[in-house]
């Protein structure tokens, strides 16, 4: 149901084990049929209870054009070769990065073989992606990771560019949010010209002391920022996932005390998230945004208190997060911060800064023109 490649593959080994079953006298036919029902109702349940991205439909409106770029002429993608797959915890034995990013940019070197591609490490992105977006080029294009994507979305809007986001991180959620499952799909909808209008996340203060920064997915401030400084440490040891669930049970076992003004009223939070669009539940949880310029941002806070992350667990484990008194949500237009203490972290994108004492976050409305494929245009 998700993978006709796969499937195909799949299906007649089962089919053969099935057929053994008989064959040998293990089973009546009749036990394998039964056993077949179960498996495929099975797969329809759990369908049901979790859509998959391929059920729902793309992220994005409005619909708007951008130039058409149908070799790439004019398009300079700057890709970090350290983000992917590679980044595992085989990392460092062999550059399974560089590979990862050779093999994500073949399909684009394929298909839009006019475009100029930039290569480069993590440190020189951000410069990389401001050299091309100031040399007279007509789109910015961008492979990478979150938190690469936020550095070219940021140069695109502050240039009037419209961006190319091609899929190589690990995660790739806005990507994905919009629609973009591979490398192809976004060379299809530059050869066409196809695009959306997106909100960009603000918040302001910046890091850096800059007058603002930016987020594409999700801002937050609390454990997340925590636990995403301790994964850092932990995976070039032993890699990314396996450090995130380090990450997860140490932030888990801890209060993290903190503190912070909202709307006049102090409050002890634990985590407060503020996401880049609606959120909509993906099973128990929120995961997907239906809606990328909906002028909203998802805000969600939990509480501080007695031992708060084992209390979000046990609440996720028996229903809907929203149903929890430790959790409160919103949908806003903005959101005041202020009274962080100093040293507070905060997170945006994957990224953590310094937090100022006081900020507001808020969004740039339909300020970013993304690269994406109509639903009807033809594959390359």
């Amino acid at each position: 149901m998700e993978s006709k490649s796969w499937g195909a593959v799949v299906a007649p080994v089962a089919g053969a084990v099935a057929l053994s079953r008989v064959y040998t006298g293990v089973h009546y036919p009749s036990d394998v049929l039964v056993g077949a029902a179960l498996g495929v109702g099975a797969a329809f349940a759990v369908r049901g209870l979790v859509p998959t991205r391929g059920q729902l439909p793309p992220a994005g409106r409005p619909h708007t054009r951008a130039p058409r770029l149908p070799a790439g002429k004019g398009l300079v993608v700057v890709v970090n070769r350290s983000s992917g797959p590679g980044n595992g915890p085989l990392g460092g034995l062999g550059g399974l990065a560089s590979a990862a990013a050779d093999d994500a940019t073949a399909p684009l070197r394929d298909a839009l073989p006019q475009a100029r591609i930039v290569e480069c490490a993590p440190g020189d992105v951000a410069s990389a992606l401001e050299e091309a977006a100031a040399g007279g080029c007509r789109a910015l294009g961008v492979l990478g990771g979150d938190g690469t994507v936020n550095l070219a979305a940021s140069t695109a809007v502050r240039h009037g560019l419209p961006l190319a986001v091609f899929p190589g991180g690990t995660l790739n959620h806005f990507a994905y949010d919009l629609g973009l499952e591979t490398v192809r799909d976004t060379c299809r909808a530059v050869a066409s010209g196809e695009a959306v209008r997106v909100d960009l996340g603000r918040f302001a203060p910046g890091p850096d002391g800059a007058r603002e920064g930016h987020f594409v997915n999700t801002f937050s401030l609390g454990v997340y920022p925590e636990m995403v400084r301790i994964r850092e440490r932990w995976s070039p040891r032993v890699g990314g996932w396996p450090a995130g669930v380090l990450a997860a049970l140490r932030t888990l076992r801890g209060r993290h005390p903190l503190e912070a003004e909202i709307a006049g009223r102090r409050r002890p939070l634990w985590l407060l998230f503020a996401g880049n669009g609606s959120y909509q539940r993906l099973g128990p949880t929120p995961g997907r945004r239906h809606d990328l310029a909906d002028g909203l941002l998802d805000v969600r806070v939990v509480h501080g208190g007695r031992l708060p992350g084992v209390r979000l667990l046990a609440a996720a484990l028996s229903g809907p997060v929203s149903r929890s008194p430790f959790h409160a949500a919103g949908r806003l237009r903005s959101l005041r911060l202020s009274g962080l203490a100093p040293g507070t972290l905060l997170a945006y994108d994957g990224e953590i800064a310094q937090a100022p004492s006081d900020l507001t976050v808020d969004k740039l409305s339909e300020a970013l023109v993304v690269y994406r494929p109509s639903m009807t245009a033809p594959p390359l």
